[in-house]
């Protein structure tokens, strides 16, 4: 293997190898070379697999990702690619036009967080702060919110920042340099701007240097400089983001998790720790927990695009923000979440 793919995907294709290799000694088949019959069979087992209560165990995408990894096995190995064969291709449309004619294991896309869910959320935060342990989340949170938001960042993608990847420009706001992203696996990288906004309470580089003042502390002197820090702070009632720039180091991960007693860990935060801090603050601000229930980490990057297109932008400038590569990807978002914008329907004058 090389270093051309994302660590996630290495994992991944490991593990959906390991399941076809199981499979092939079970049926008395040969994994590697694998003939295409034998993945389309291995696709339609699969596929009829249900859950104790009656369900399809498993989506047409992840067979999609499992048939990916029996490919790139396949080249690495330098043996013929059966995935490629016009069986396998027949065998796995005929599963998706069979799921959605069924309604089985219908696409679940995450519900957009808007800019008044946002600023809504770090209200809420905000408001809960009781002590110094738990302004130290609010901090990070309010940054986890903001700069995820504003940065149409996958979860992915901030749990993979360093400190020494954002810096404070003096015109556009923050500088976050991107290393490397889905749509980047080559690690080329980019930069995407977080302005400044005209409020300091939504304001992304606010929430960066406050979120940053207490990552430096906790890097330079631990618990004692971070409770020296919050109790010497002024009260967050203005903007702070034309201030000093902490001195973090740039090594180490921006965003951490954050110990029960408010000390910072050394580990970045996971992307299912996202998941889970964005439906914590969701439930405190008081969503219904039905709408939480569809909330998650991709809510923000969703929730950008969605915000985007209502506002009028189009697609070309979404994507300067976003990363994505085609405007196709786009159009998801605005079938799903935004479907009036643009629409005809709106023009016939019912």
């Amino acid at each position: 293997m090389t270093s051309a793919r994302a660590a996630g995907t290495y994992r991944t294709y490991a593990s959906a190898w390991r399941r076809f290799e199981r499979w092939c000694a079970a049926h008395g088949h040969p994994a590697l070379p694998a003939h295409p019959v034998t993945v389309a069979a291995y696709l339609v087992d699969t596929a009829d697999t249900l859950t104790p209560d009656g369900r399809r165990a498993y989506a047409p995408a992840t067979l999609a990702r499992w048939v990916a990894a029996i490919a790139h096995h396949h080249r690495t190995a330098r043996h013929p690619v059966p995935t490629g064969d016009e069986i396998v291709r027949t065998t796995l449309s005929g599963i998706r036009r069979d799921y959605a004619g069924a309604g089985d294991r219908p696409r679940t896309p995450r519900a957009p967080l808007l800019v008044e869910d946002v600023v809504t959320l770090v209200a809420a935060v905000r408001r809960g702060v009781t002590g110094w342990a738990s302004e130290i989340l609010e901090r990070r949170d309010s940054a986890l919110l903001l700069m995820g938001f504003a940065g149409a960042f996958r979860r992915s993608e901030l749990v993979g920042l360093a400190c020494g990847d954002v810096r404070v420009h003096r015109l556009d706001g923050l500088h976050v340099a991107l290393r490397r992203s889905k749509t980047d696996q080559e690690g080329t990288g980019t930069v995407r701007a977080l302005p400044f906004t005209t409020g300091h309470l939504s304001c992304p580089p606010c929430a960066y240097l406050r979120w940053a003042q207490v990552v430096a502390a906790s890097d330079t002197g631990g618990r004692p400089a971070v409770i020296a820090l919050l109790r010497t702070t002024p009260a967050f009632d203005a903007h702070v983001c034309r201030g000093p720039h902490p001195l973090t180091l740039p090594e180490l991960p921006l965003f951490r998790s954050i110990r029960g007693n408010g000390n910072l860990s050394d580990t970045a935060l996971s992307g299912a720790a996202v998941h889970k801090a964005i439906r914590r603050l969701a439930e405190q601000a008081g969503y219904d927990e039905h709408l939480i229930a569809r909330l998650g980490g991709h809510s923000l990057r969703a929730g950008f695009v969605t915000q985007a297109f209502r506002n009028g932008a189009d697609a070309h400038a979404i994507m300067r923000q976003t990363g994505h590569t085609t405007v196709g990807m786009l159009e998801v978002y605005a079938r799903e979440h935004a479907p009036l914008i643009g629409n005809a329907v709106t023009t016939i004058g019912l």
